[in-house]
């Protein structure tokens, strides 16, 4: 390389991002990014290492596929790699998941990342809801705030719709909480610690409530929610101390009680959403946990992810 072509080189090195900075680091010292992955992959699968037929632990090596070292169960004689029963088997590319994981930490669309990645679009949708898949096991404590929130129901994406198409940005047809729309239930308490389902169309329920909340939420808990008539009736029930604050009537705080904790989770929520111009309602869920991942940043790192991708997401700390 010539002398001047070497400085215009070396000029765009100020363009890279963190990732790429690694990975050019990595290649220098000959570790290639898919060597890199796959030994990332080996330490996450090694503590957990067993059969995913019979989940026997008595095993040994068989061979090599993909950068894989593959295993042989002894007792029932079924060959599995690291990658065997999680949401990234039988997935290619493993060069670029960790420069897509830092694409999810980022926010960028299913295009962006295609075109920073150099792949199909369709692979980044394949692999965004592959790493959003897994349950997320978060329990909160203390005081905790309830509150719906309300989408329009979306089948964006179906081969065969159960109603119309809407032109997009179309409001609902009938007014106020209908079947048209997508309840979202929220519960955060004051740590950032968040629980979120779906619970279905139209209005929330005590008992989706009590589907939703009960097993999930300490009993010791005090309940802050709006003047809903099911939070009270479902505390009732369920022995939990609840307390309601009267939007309607102008009161926002009684003393520690107030539900804008949540209420501001709902409009980053709703911020967030815009640039998607419309998700599918059967892909909220996963839009949800990657929401619940950047909203307290609990996962800084696209190594963090990829690891959470294969082990789930344990209780991890508010940071």
């Amino acid at each position: 390389m010539q002398p001047a072509e070497w400085i215009s080189f070396i000029a765009q090195f100020a363009q890279l991002n963190r990732r790429q900075r690694q990975a050019g680091i990595a290649l220098l010292r000959g570790n290639s990014p898919h060597d890199a992955t796959v030994a990332l992959l080996e330490s996450v699968a090694q503590p957990r290492l067993a059969c995913p037929a019979c989940h026997s632990a008595h095993l040994h090596r068989h061979g090599h596929a993909h950068g894989l070292q593959r295993y042989r169960c002894v007792p029932c004689g079924r060959t599995f790699n690291a990658l065997t029963g999680t949401p990234l088997a039988r997935l290619r590319h493993k060069a670029l998941w960790l420069d897509y994981a830092d694409c999810l930490l980022d926010s960028s669309s299913v295009r962006q990342a295609a075109s920073q990645l150099g792949v199909h679009r369709n692979t980044t949708f394949r692999w965004r809801h592959r790493f959003l898949s897994l349950a997320k096991t978060d329990r909160p404590h203390g005081i905790a705030e309830a509150d719906e929130l309300y989408l329009l129901e979306s089948e964006k994406g179906s081969r065969q719709m159960t109603r119309p198409a809407r032109r997009r940005g179309c409001h609902a047809h009938k007014r106020g909480i209908s079947n048209e729309q997508v309840c979202i239930l929220v519960a955060r308490d004051r740590t950032g610690q968040t629980l979120d389902f779906i619970t279905g169309k139209g209005a929330l329920t005590k008992a989706q409530l009590r589907h939703c909340l009960l097993p999930v939420i300490d009993k010791d808990v005090l309940l802050v929610t709006d003047g809903h008539a099911a939070y009270r009736a479902f505390s009732r029930e369920a022995g939990i101390s609840h307390q309601a604050v009267n939007l309607r009537a102008g009161i926002r705080v009684q003393g520690a009680a107030h539900v804008q904790n949540v209420n501001a989770y709902h409009s980053r929520l709703r911020q967030w959403l815009g640039p998607f111009h419309g998700v599918a309602t059967r892909y909220l869920p996963n839009y949800l946990g990657w929401r619940w991942i950047l909203d307290a940043r609990r996962i800084r790192s696209p190594e963090t992810l990829l690891r959470a991708t294969l082990g789930g997401f344990p209780h991890l700390t508010v940071t």
